[in-house]
C-alpha cells in the first residue's frame, strides 16, 4: 500500500510539479508571517521596556525634586491608565504566546503531512484555509496593537502636557520682567504728565503776566498825567502787588501740603518695604513647607495606588 501510494504520489508529483512549488512558497510565506508575528512580539516588549524606563525616570523626577500639586494630581490618573495599559500589555502579550504556539503547532502538522506525502489537493486546501487565517489573525494583531500605541502615546502626550519645575521658574521669571517694564512705563508716564501740567500752569501765568503788563503800559500815559490818575494807577499797582502776595502765600501753603504728604507717603514707603522683606521671608517659608507637603502626600498616594515601591 506504501509503495503504490508512493508511486502515485511521485507520478503526480512528476505531473505537475508547479503546484507543489506553490504550496511550498505558501507554506514558506506562512512561516515568514509566524516570524513576522514573532518580530512584532519581540518590538512590543522593546516598547514595553522604554515605556517601564521613562516611568522609572518620572518617579524618580517624584522623589527628588517634587512637583506641584495640581501636578500630581494630573499625573495620578495618567500613571492609573499607565498601569491599565501594562496589564492589558501583558494580556495581550499571552494571547499574542497562545498564538503563536498555535501556528507554530500548524506549522508542525504541515510538515507531518508533507512528510506523509498527504494528496496534494487536500494539503492545498488545508494550506490555503491555515494561510488565509493567519493572515486574518495577522491583521487583527496589528490593528490591536496600532490601538494600543496610539493609546500609549497619547498618555506620554497628557504627561508632556503638564509643565516641568524649570519651566515654572522660566514663566516667573518672565511675569515678574514684565511687571517691572510695565511699572517703568507708568512711572515715565506720570513724569510726562506731571511736566506737561507744570508746564501749562507756567505757560497761563506767564500770558496772565504779559496781560497785566500790557494793560500798565497802555494805561501809564494817561494815568500819569494828573493827579487822579496816578493815584489810581498806584492803587491798582498795590492792589496787584496784594493779590500776587495773597497768591504766592496761596502756594506757599500748597507747597507745604504736598511736602508733608510727600514726607507720609515716604514713611509709609519705608513701612511697606520693611513689610514686603518680611512677607518675602515668610512666602519662602511657606513655599517650602508646602513643597514638602507635596512631596510627601505625593509619594504617599503612589504607594497606595502601587506605583511606588
Amino acid at each position: 500500500m506504501e509503495s503504490r501510494g508512493q508511486g502515485r504520489f511521485d507520478e503526480f508529483t512528476s505531473t505537475e510539479p508547479s503546484i507543489e512549488d506553490q504550496k511550498e512558497e505558501e507554506f514558506y510565506n506562512a512561516r515568514s508571517s509566524m516570524e513576522e508575528l514573532s518580530a512584532n512580539l519581540d518590538k512590543q516588549n522593546e516598547r514595553k521596556t522604554n515605556l517601564l524606563t521613562d516611568l522609572q525616570h518620572l518617579r524618580q523626577r517624584i522623589e527628588e525634586k517634587g512637583v506641584a500639586n495640581g501636578g500630581v494630581q494630573k499625573l495620578l490618573p495618567l500613571l492609573y491608565s499607565l498601569k491599565a495599559l501594562e496589564r492589558q500589555e501583558s494580556v495581550l502579550q499571552s494571547i499574542y504566546d497562545d498564538k503563536r504556539s498555535q501556528l507554530q503547532a500548524e506549522v508542525n502538522e504541515l510538515e507531518d503531512k508533507i512528510a506523509a506525502a498527504w494528496d496534494i489537493e487536500t494539503l492545498s486546501k488545508d494550506l490555503d484555509r491555515v494561510l488565509s487565517d493567519s493572515l486574518e489573525k495577522l491583521n487583527s494583531a496589528k490593528k490591536e496593537q496600532a490601538a494600543q500605541l496610539r493609546a500609549i502615546l497619547s498618555v506620554k502626550r497628557q504627561i508632556d502636557d503638564i509643565p516641568t519645575e524649570s519651566e515654572l521658574v522660566q514663566y516667573e521669571r518672565r511675569f515678574s520682567e514684565l511687571n517691572a517694564y510695565i511699572q517703568e512705563k507708568h512711572r515715565q508716564t506720570r513724569k510726562y504728565y506731571a511736566t506737561y501740567n507744570a508746564l501749562l500752569e507756567i505757560k497761563e501765568l506767564m500770558l496772565k503776566e504779559t496781560s497785566l503788563l500790557n494793560s500798565i503800559s497802555s494805561q501809564f500815559q494817561d494815568a500819569i498825567t494828573s493827579t487822579d490818575g496816578r493815584m489810581k494807577l498806584i492803587g491798582s499797582m498795590e492792589g496787584i502787588v496784594k493779590s500776587s502776595q495773597r497768591k504766592l502765600q496761596k502756594v506757599q501753603v500748597g507747597l507745604q501740603e504736598e511736602q508733608k504728604a510727600c514726607d507720609a507717603l515716604k514713611k509709609r514707603y519705608a513701612a511697606a518695604m520693611a513689610e514686603q522683606r518680611r512677607c518675602y521671608s515668610l512666602l519662602k517659608d511657606f513655599q517650602e513647607e508646602c513643597t514638602k507637603n507635596d512631596r510627601l502626600q505625593s509619594r504617599s498616594c503612589l504607594k497606595q495606588h502601587g506605583c511606588l515601591v
